[in-house]
């Protein structure tokens, strides 16, 4: 690939293995312009390990992984927020002893720009700093619909609702790139459109690209613009939602196997 100087995100041609297994295989995805690319495949095709690659929890092996003209392949996961790229679990990591508000503040902490010694020194400017980052905490949980619960422990939540909070959580960094590893994963049908909703919402209204991997096919068939299928660590196709719905190499090794739809 020839296109490292296009802004956005560029993976290009990367390899990651694991003693044996191959997990990815000589893969690239390009994303220059605001999208939702959804990522599908069965079990164990390699999708969540793409995310982990982005995000800096993995080195691929092989290929380099650019985001707006600088190469991030490597780079340790907190640098590679401090960039813009934000994600969501699929296993959450949250403060279950802390409530909905103090996990979303504590997300915040990569904004801050006071430390200790200036906050003590100029506590007008600290008070101003905490006051911007509670306003901007106040309306992802107005955005998410979440007032019911702000002051609850994490802990004591649903798994429905704690998923709301690990996206919140994401927001509250202000991404510029959004990686979501199967949000709506254990969830009701009513759940799973809310959290559709939201995703919908965060594109039309911030203007970022959003990759998603999720096992529900109706949910990637519906909100996404472009999809990639993975099989094996290996792409296997890649179009729109109609186009991925009719291909047979696809249909051969995911949707013909009695996977969700």
């Amino acid at each position: 690939m020839t296109t490292k100087d296009k802004a956005g995100l560029i993976i290009d041609n990367i390899s990651l293995a694991f003693g044996g297994v191959q997990a990815i295989h000589a893969l690239s995805i390009e994303i220059s312009e605001p999208e939702i690319l959804g990522i599908i495949g069965p079990n164990g095709a390699g999708k969540t390990c793409i995310l982990n690659c982005i995000n800096g929890f993995y080195r691929p092996q092989k290929g380099h992984i650019f985001w707006r003209n600088e190469e991030i392949t490597g780079l340790p996961p907190h640098k590679i927020a401090q960039l813009g790229i934000a994600r969501a679990f699929q296993n959450l990591a949250l403060y279950n002893g802390l409530s909905v508000l103090e996990n979303l503040m504590a997300a915040r902490h990569m904004k801050i720009k006071q430390n200790m010694v200036t906050g003590a020194l100029y506590f007008g400017w600290a008070r101003k700093e905490e006051i911007e980052h509670r306003k901007r905490v106040e309306e992802i949980i107005d955005f998410l619909e979440m007032e019911a619960i702000r002051n609850k422990m994490v802990g004591s939540l649903s798994y429905g609702q704690r998923k709301k909070v690990d996206l919140g959580r994401a927001l509250s960094l202000e991404p510029d790139l959004l990686l979501l590893d199967e949000p709506m994963g254990g969830m009701g049908t009513d759940e799973k459109g809310d959290i559709a909703r939201y995703i919908i919402d965060i594109y039309v209204y911030r203007k970022i690209p959003i990759i998603i991997v999720e096992h529900d096919m109706r949910v990637v068939m519906d909100i996404c613009d472009r999809i990639v299928a993975l099989d094996f660590g290996n792409k296997i196709a890649e179009g729109t939602p109609k186009e991925i719905s009719k291909n047979h190499q696809v249909i051969a090794a995911y949707l013909g196997k009695g996977e969700e739809r």
